[in-house]
């Protein structure tokens, strides 16, 4: 496996770039660990296959170089990198049988044959194709062939990072679960590199030790999924992660207080904010009370769905959303209040004060 260096990398898909709106991707600085498994999370088009196609060597950067384990591989092929790549839609043999398709690299690289037959019905076990091994491949069905592919990506022990771009977009909604888990199982059990592009946030909070967040070309956030939900870097970040999102309002700060229109919050610390800078107060909503305490909302409507309630409700001309239990009392005229541990504030989109 190896420890992944992104030093300086830039991209931009046409000729001489002249400002940062130019790149596809913008400047990433940033060491990735041997062993780790890390998600690239983000809205279509934010960068995140252009930076894992510059990772595998089907794109030279126009900027900076990547290092596996301290050795510059930027102008490298795949091969030689010694990737092993599962694409979004599936790419497999047609003519052989399952079992060939997965047997093929092994067989390349000139495996002993017995530990090819080891490796391959481990492999179908796990990708649940123990009876299709004889059959062609030519007549499976799409979630079956991308089955293969994530097979052939995991089958390898020798590669030096396994990457995924978007592969679970055509298996149904149960299998993507168990594969998922299977991934995760068989992270720990071999330490493979891994890195998983996906815009979904459930397959990336499951699957990642570290979650790496893009938004308009670089990286905005790189942690735990706890880390992602509780202190949310920026408010993209805020946004993106958790259903619903992130609360977020225009705001002023006054020492240890914010002001959001006429009402004014408590905070335990005291940010601080440049003068012109843009303010915003953003808070989970399930870190809001209601109930009979505090300052008014307008309630909107109630989304019930199971062992909780979405509020959505009108605070101070701004629209938010506040997760109650199922049983929670919503009064006639609710009030509510935040809990101040779970306040973030932003200058510009970008959080600041305590350990930001």
């Amino acid at each position: 496996m190896a420890r992944i260096t992104l030093d300086h990398i830039r991209h931009a898909y046409g000729s001489a770039p002249k400002s940062p709106k130019d790149y596809a991707l913008r400047e990433v600085h940033h060491e990735w660990n041997d062993g780790g498994a890390y998600a690239l999370l983000g809205p279509s088009g934010c960068g995140k296959t252009t930076l894992l196609n510059i990772i595998s060597g089907l794109l030279q950067p126009s900027e900076g170089r990547i290092l596996f384990d301290g050795k510059d591989v930027t102008y490298l092929s795949t091969q030689a990198r010694n990737i092993a790549q599962v694409f979004q839609f599936p790419v497999i043999y047609d003519t052989m049988t399952v079992y060939d398709n997965l047997a093929f690299p092994l067989r390349n690289r000139a495996v002993p044959e017995a530990e090819v037959d080891r490796r391959v019905r481990e492999m179908l076990e796990i990708i649940d194709l123990s009876g299709w091994a004889k059959r062609k491949a030519q007549g499976l069905t799409a979630d079956q062939k991308q089955k293969i592919s994530l097979g052939r990506g995991l089958v390898r022990n020798d590669v030096n990072a396994i990457l995924f771009d978007e592969p679970l977009t055509v298996i149904d909604p149960h299998m993507k679960w168990v594969l998922r888990s299977q991934l995760k199982r068989l992270h720990k059990q071999f330490g493979f590199t891994m890195v998983y592009v996906t815009h979904d946030q459930t397959e990336a909070l499951t699957f990642a030790d570290k979650v790496v967040v893009m938004y308009d070309g670089q990286i905005v956030q790189i942690g735990t999924p706890a880390e992602l939900f509780e202190r949310p870097t920026h408010t993209f970040v805020g946004y993106f992660i958790g259903s619903p999102g992130m609360n977020v309002m225009p705001a002023r700060i006054e020492g240890s207080t914010v002001v959001v229109g006429g009402e004014t919050i408590a905070l335990d610390y005291s940010p601080q904010i440049n003068a012109g800078d843009r303010a915003e107060l953003g808070i989970r909503p399930e870190f809001i009370r209601i109930g009979r305490e505090g300052m008014p909302v307008a309630v909107n409507r109630i989304e019930d769905i199971g062992r909780r309630r979405i509020v959505r409700a009108d605070f101070q001309g701004q629209r938010i959303a506040i997760v109650a239990s199922e049983d929670a009392e919503i009064p006639a005229e609710p009030r509510i209040t935040f809990d101040p541990a779970a306040i973030n504030i932003y200058a510009n989109s970008w959080r600041v004060g305590r350990e930001a």
